[in-house]
């Protein structure tokens, strides 16, 4: 067994969160900034069998929970493979998707042993699905998250909140915990990527969620654990929780465990780190790559990949410097 990845906060990380590409069938301005975005070759990208390799070795250096993300992970034409693949590693294994085509992979999930789903979502109106993903499949992202619930699975709505936008929806996603006990929703804070038009103004805040949740329901905290992301809550007794994901307001870095592997193979220590160790190149040489990872762990700031508090006057350009949400991973 070869030894953990700590950084010199003494914070061990065991989640992996694997980008299969940086392409998608939706077109989130959040998260791609243009319409008409140039995607990676296919060479660039890592295949499925260096996929397959790294995401071994990582749990051979303490990994216990394996994410796959994009862009959109099923829409990679390979992507019951790895799953497959990866599904024989002993560690947990889970996806975040927009659940477009989901409803084509519901044996390979079950087969590789996922029994929970991240469903991207940011509104239930079918126009202003159309407005903020650019694309037409509301029905279907619906049908098929009552598929996936329907086949057992737990699904974790993720809804990225935008003042403006859609923060009008936040208390009718809460009331479909109320009755669905596989059903949980996380309300993330609008976060700063390139081109993706951020500004502070923008943000409602983890406060704010809370007072507009407790105008329409009680609430009770739900007990987590340090690598949470989400603080949870309870509505009215229900069924299911909700969660809110304050990176910006609410920060959750002092237990972070999370380790993230671009679609090109790019290592990166932090979501807003810009730096990053190119593992691709170095595995595709023969070269151990196990040296690098440590070293750029060792490397990892406390907080926010080092950069400034998101209300300070240079946050924005700061941000600016990383890669697009899509090009990261989700």
């Amino acid at each position: 067994m070869a030894l953990p990845i700590v950084d010199t906060f003494g914070r061990k990380h065991t989640y992996l969160r694997i980008s299969l590409t940086d392409k998608c069938n939706l077109r989130c301005t959040y998260c791609m900034p243009q319409e008409d975005m140039q995607f990676m070759p296919s060479k660039w990208l890592m295949q499925a069998d260096e996929i397959a390799y790294l995401a071994g070795l990582f749990v051979e250096m303490g990994v216990e929970k394996i994410r796959l993300t994009g862009g959109e992970p099923l829409v990679r034409k390979d992507a019951g493979d790895i799953i497959s693949d990866l599904g024989k590693l002993p560690a947990s294994l889970t996806l975040t998707t927009n659940a477009v085509y989901v409803d084509q992979f519901i044996p390979e999930l079950k087969a590789a042993g996922v029994t929970s789903l991240n469903v991207s979502l940011d509104t239930l109106q079918e126009e202003r699905f159309r407005s903020i993903t650019k694309r037409d499949h509301f029905g279907k992202t619906l049908d098929h998250i009552r598929l996936l619930l329907d086949e057992g699975f737990v699904v974790k709505l993720n809804m990225v909140v935008m003042r403006g936008t859609n923060d009008d929806e936040v208390n009718d996603f809460v009331r479909m915990t109320l009755t669905e006990p596989n059903l949980h929703v996380r309300f993330i804070e609008f976060m700063p990527f390139k081109g993706n038009q951020w500004d502070l103004s923008k943000i409602v805040s983890y406060a704010d969620l809370l007072a507009g949740i407790g105008q329409e329901f009680e609430f009770q905290p739900v007990a987590g654990e340090l690598h949470d992301t989400a603080r949870r809550f309870q509505a009215n007794g229900g069924a299911g929780t909700f969660g809110i994901i304050g990176t910006v307001t609410h920060p959750f870095c002092e237990g972070c465990n999370r380790i993230r592997l671009t679609a090109d193979g790019k290592l990166k220590n932090c979501l807003f780190d810009t730096s990053e160790v190119d593992l691709l190149t170095p595995l595709r040489k023969g070269d151990d790559v196990r040296p690098l990872i440590y070293a750029h762990f060792h490397k990892k700031h406390f907080a926010h990949g080092g950069h400034a508090s998101f209300s300070e006057q240079q946050a924005k350009t700061e941000y600016e410097q990383n890669r697009e949400m899509i090009a990261i991973g989700g």
